[in-house]
């Protein structure tokens, strides 16, 4: 089945917003749920389906595919925000971190 949810353009949006707007959280994400260590110094989100992002991720100086799956199907781009909020909360869980509010 196509991901009619998640267009080209919507996709390009949502990685905008995501690295123009979140790249701090991004790292956090992707050190958080996605496994990758402390030395990870960048994260930039490079694309997105109905089932979760995906970022690539500079570990140790080179680039990481780092793929953090959604808590279940989105159906609505809506349904973005959301995600990515609860992926930053959690992320912050999982390495001690305050969340900003």
């Amino acid at each position: 089945m196509a991901d009619t949810v998640f267009t080209p353009d919507v996709v390009a949006q949502i990685m905008r917003h995501m690295n123009d707007d979140h790249a701090a959280d991004n790292v956090l994400i992707v050190r958080g749920l996605g496994g990758q260590p402390d030395t990870t110094t960048e994260a930039r989100m490079s694309g997105m389906d109905a089932d979760g992002m995906d970022f690539v991720a500079i570990v140790d100086g080179v680039e990481v595919p780092v793929r953090i799956p959604f808590a279940e199907r989105l159906t609505e781009r809506r349904q973005v925000r959301g995600e990515a909020a609860r992926m930053y909360h959690e992320a912050c869980a999982v390495l001690g971190v305050t969340p900003r509010s």
